[in-house]
């Protein structure tokens, strides 16, 4: 699925918290929204899957406008999302949480299949927790929370995911565990990440927001320049490469006090 944002304006309280972002996620690209605290990377999501309508531009899946051509339970079907924090602590079952996302795929009253059934310990398996069908999510700690709500969306067989921190909780095996997972997955993916070596190891290509605007825009070795690090975070940087993958690396530090 082709996913471009064109010229998105999004107010909230009379605040202009997202202006004109401009931005493409070409079919199987796991692209990254980067940026720090308040810059506008949430809202932009929450306009992709539908939780927050644009007060200008438009949102295309296809070439078709999300908001005008496509209807809530044909978008259901084809976007899963996976927001910073679990909803809840309602006493579900992980089984019957990952059922959820079967839900787009039925008809009013439908009842639960075996092939839902298998979906869902199908899902469990992929992210790890192949073994915890029957737990209560409320007992279950942040990372495995975490990994159940993507198993959710992974049940709901998407074509695009919208991940907000989807490392959000996860111990450092986890979380690469977890962004290797959705690497080969090969959907359609944006997701906002906090961790720029996260960005540089695993995504395609990068935007950086900053005050709601995209200000930089490319493949992660070609953007997460050391002076847009500086001006954008505050912080001192060196990208090299990481000896065990081969993969771009941030060297990180504090700027000096008369840098800031």
């Amino acid at each position: 699925m082709d996913l471009r944002l064109d010229a998105v304006h999004v107010r909230l309280g009379g605040t202009t918290v997202v202006d004109a972002v401009e931005l493409h996620v070409q079919p199987g690209e796991l692209v990254g929204l980067l940026g720090p605290n308040g810059c506008g990377k949430s809202t932009v999501l929450r306009t992709v899957y539908r939780a927050l309508r644009p007060a200008a531009g438009a949102v295309r899946v296809d070439g078709r406008d999300l908001w005008r051509d496509v209807g809530i339970r044909e978008a259901a079907r084809h976007t899963a999302a996976l927001p910073q924090e679990y909803g809840g602590d309602f006493p579900f079952t992980v089984a019957e949480t990952v059922l959820a996302g079967r839900t787009p795929h039925k008809r009013h009253l439908d009842g639960d299949t075996a092939a839902d059934a298998a979906i869902v310990l199908a899902a469990l398996e992929q992210v790890g927790l192949p073994g915890h069908a029957g737990r209560l999510v409320h007992t279950l700690s942040g990372g495995e929370k975490q990994r159940v709500l993507l198993a959710r969306a992974l049940a709901q067989q998407p074509r695009l995911l919208v991940l907000d921190e989807p490392t959000n909780h996860l111990d450092i095996t986890a979380q690469l565990q977890q962004l290797r997972l959705i690497r080969r997955l090969r959907l359609t993916t944006l997701a906002a990440l906090h961790d720029l070596n996260h960005a540089a190891a695993f995504c395609d290509r990068v935007y950086v927001l900053h005050h709601g605007r995209v200000v930089a825009a490319g493949p992660p070795a070609d953007v997460l320049t050391p002076g847009l690090i500086a001006r954008i975070f505050h912080v001192r940087a060196r990208l090299g490469t990481n000896p065990l993958t081969g993969a771009p690396h941030l060297y990180l530090a504090p700027l000096d006090p008369e840098e800031t």
